[in-house]
């Protein structure tokens, strides 16, 4: 049994619940990482589900996500000079190609911009939750959980209303109708015309988010 008065940074299994909590995503998501066997669980005599500390913090080093050991106490209003006025760019895209190609063009454009990378949908939800970016690139092709499913999901999250969306994506008009129920109104960039295209849509986002300060 666990001393009550440790933390849930200094245990070695967490609930269903606790891990939600850490890694800012919804409880059934995280249900179906275990599913995956993306984390590791076992049930309690009592048939209440543990999730494996060391597997939590795997999966967070996978995802290029902080480690609960490593991550800095944080205090409302707190952050460096470096951080202040900074915009946060989230990118959800599997191809490592259009990362760094995405990566180049904000350095190029807009070196003031603080870009994070997902690999997969489901870590992408995570990193959104933690980071709560101003900016969010989503490709449609993602594995884990689609674009259009993850966009659905984040769209009942608070900061969401805070945050301007791009769409990413190889697709074209007609092969995006499947996913049309979540991509109204939401700017597309083709992926064959990343260099040209996604510039002025990022200048037009960030006018967006200057007028919602």
């Amino acid at each position: 049994m666990h001393d009550q008065k440790s933390t849930v940074s200094e245990r070695n299994d967490y609930s269903t619940l606790e891990v939600a909590k850490l890694l800012g995503m919804a409880v059934r998501s995280v249900q179906l990482m275990v599913d995956r066997g993306e984390l590791a669980a076992w049930k309690t005599p009592g048939g209440h589900r543990r999730i494996s500390r060391d597997s939590v913090e795997s999966w967070r080093a996978r995802s290029g996500m902080p480690t609960t050991a490593h991550r800095p106490a944080q205090t409302a209003g707190a952050g460096t000079e470096s951080d202040k006025g900074r915009i946060k760019a989230l990118l959800i895209e599997d191809s490592v190609h259009y990362q760094n190609l995405v990566g180049l063009l904000l350095t190029q454009h807009f070196p003031d911009i603080e870009l994070h990378t997902a690999h997969d949908g489901i870590a992408g939800l995570a990193m959104f939750g933690q980071l709560q970016p101003q900016l969010l690139l989503v490709d449609i092709l993602l594995p884990g959980i689609d674009g259009a499913a993850l966009i659905s999901s984040l769209r009942y999250q608070p900061q969401f209303a805070n945050s301007e969306l791009l769409l990413v994506t190889s697709l074209d008009e007609e092969q995006r109708q499947p996913y049309a129920f979540a991509l109204s109104g939401v700017p597309v960039v083709h992926k064959p015309r990343l260099v040209t295209d996604l510039p002025p849509l990022l200048r037009s986002a960030l006018e967006r988010l200057a007028l919602k300060t």
